[in-house]
C-alpha cells in the first residue's frame, strides 16, 4: 500500500510541476505527459508537429516509458533523427486503470531518472 501512496504523491507532485512549467497551471493529462516525453526523447523541442508527428512522438515516448520493463528496446535513431524500437515481448493484457497505473509508474521513473526535481 505505502508503494501506490508513494507513486500517488509523486505522479500529483510531477503532474502539478509539469502543468505549471507546459500549461500555464492547466492540469496535463497522462496522454500530455507522454507526448511531452516523446518531444523530449525526439530532442526537437521548439518545432510544431502535424498531427501523424504527435501520434509518432506519442509512441516514442510509450517505447521509451516502457523499455525500462523488457517490452520494447531501442534500434537506431533514423536520418531525420527519430528513434525507433522494436517489440521485445508483447505487453500483457491489462484492464484500462492498470494500464494508467503503469504508464504512471514508468512516467514518474523516466523523470526521477533524468534528476528532474519530483
Amino acid at each position: 500500500m505505502a508503494r501506490d501512496t508513494l507513486l500517488k504523491e509523486r505522479w500529483e507532485r510531477l503532474q502539478q510541476k509539469l502543468s505549471a512549467q507546459f500549461a500555464d497551471g492547466d492540469l496535463l493529462d497522462l496522454d500530455a505527459i507522454i507526448y511531452l516525453v516523446g518531444v523530449q526523447e525526439l530532442g526537437q523541442l521548439h518545432r510544431r508537429f502535424r498531427k501523424e508527428e504527435k501520434l509518432d512522438l506519442m509512441h516514442i515516448a510509450i517505447c521509451r516509458l516502457l523499455e525500462p520493463y523488457g517490452y520494447y528496446e531501442f534500434e537506431y535513431f533514423d536520418q531525420e533523427g527519430w528513434p525507433h524500437y522494436r517489440l521485445v515481448e508483447a505487453l500483457p493484457v491489462l484492464k484500462a486503470g492498470e494500464q494508467s497505473v503503469l504508464m504512471k509508474e514508468a512516467i514518474v521513473t523516466y523523470f526521477l531518472e533524468k534528476d528532474y526535481p519530483i
